[in-house]
């Protein structure tokens, strides 16, 4: 088992090569998937409306 003190050493070393992202690149990220999420409701919202229409077309036949 290592020690505490060394791990916690190779943790903070580890840390400081990580490459963060920049802000435009959160920013980008971050409208990237509003948008995307936004379409993909609209997109289920008309789905989910035409799907509607049709079953009730169908269950008002009366035969």
């Amino acid at each position: 088992m290592k020690n505490p003190f060394k791990f916690f050493q190779e943790v903070k070393q580890e840390a400081f090569r990580v490459t963060w992202p920049t802000k435009k690149d959160t920013v980008t990220g971050s409208l990237m998937v509003f948008v995307l999420a936004s379409l993909a409701a609209v997109f289920f919202l008309l789905l989910d409306q035409i799907l509607k229409f049709f079953l009730d077309l169908i269950l008002t036949i009366n035969f």
